[in-house]
């Protein structure tokens, strides 16, 4: 009978251990990962240019908590690894372009659309990234389309980049290739920025006044001489 409870008893103590090892596995935490910003110098003072980002659209793929693998086949799934962004991957987007920008027009006037209340920019930059994703064996790639409106509301200039990052493999390294291509994305919209900022200072040309007439330009017409009424009639 003793020997019969202990054999009862080895797969009920097999079953609890199995069932604490699956309890720990389900407790794990999951891997979570932020944009890295970069290098980012905010300067001290305001600046003169005011500038407006956004909106700035991410493609549908991308709006999702999950980090996204492009697989050797070329289709994207979840990572197998459950890794996820640690919040927004359009407000991340979004910061690390404000940042960078700021650092890079040298102004803290930057903010992201809808402007806030007295807010008057200078220009205004519509964004949308249709593409933002890598794979353990594929390159990181970004694709977006931009737009320069100025503060009149005139459009100033549009691009399409497609800027490509390679990686080692890991997820860690994926996130820091995509970071990267940000911050060149950034480094471009800066550039593309400048022309329309300086166009903004420059004078506008002044209508000129009619010039003065010299008097070697040429002969003048002379004065018509008034009637004579003092001459004489005589009558025959």
């Amino acid at each position: 009978m003793k020997v019969m409870n202990n054999v009862l008893r080895f797969p009920l103590v097999l079953l609890l251990a199995c069932t604490g090892l699956v309890g720990c596995v389900a407790q794990q935490p999951l891997p979570l990962y932020r944009l890295d910003n970069g290098v980012v110098e905010i300067p001290e003072q305001q600046g003169e240019a005011a500038v407006l980002l956004g909106p700035v659209s991410l493609a549908d793929y991308l709006q999702r908590d999950a980090l996204l693998q492009r697989l050797p086949d070329g289709s994207i799934a979840a990572d197998p690894q459950q890794a996820r962004w640690a919040g927004s991957l359009k407000e991340d987007v979004d910061q690390l372009l404000l940042r960078q920008l700021a650092t890079q027009l040298k102004t803290q006037k930057v903010e992201a659309a809808p402007a806030g209340e007295g807010f008057a920019p200078d220009v205004q930059i519509e964004l949308a990234i249709t593409r933002l994703d890598s794979g353990p064996q594929h390159p990181a790639v970004l694709e977006a389309q931009w737009r320069l409106i100025d503060a009149q509301g005139k459009r100033q200039g549009s691009r399409l980049v497609r800027l490509q990052e390679e990686h080692q493999g890991s997820v860690s390294d994926q996130v820091q290739a995509q970071s990267r291509l940000l911050q060149r994305l950034s480094t471009l919209l800066a550039q593309a920025v400048e022309p329309v900022l300086l166009a903004r200072k420059a004078p506008k040309p002044q209508a000129k006044a009619p010039a003065r007439r010299n008097e070697s330009d040429g002969p003048r017409l002379k004065a018509i001489e008034p009637l004579r009424t003092d001459l004489e009639v005589f009558r025959f």
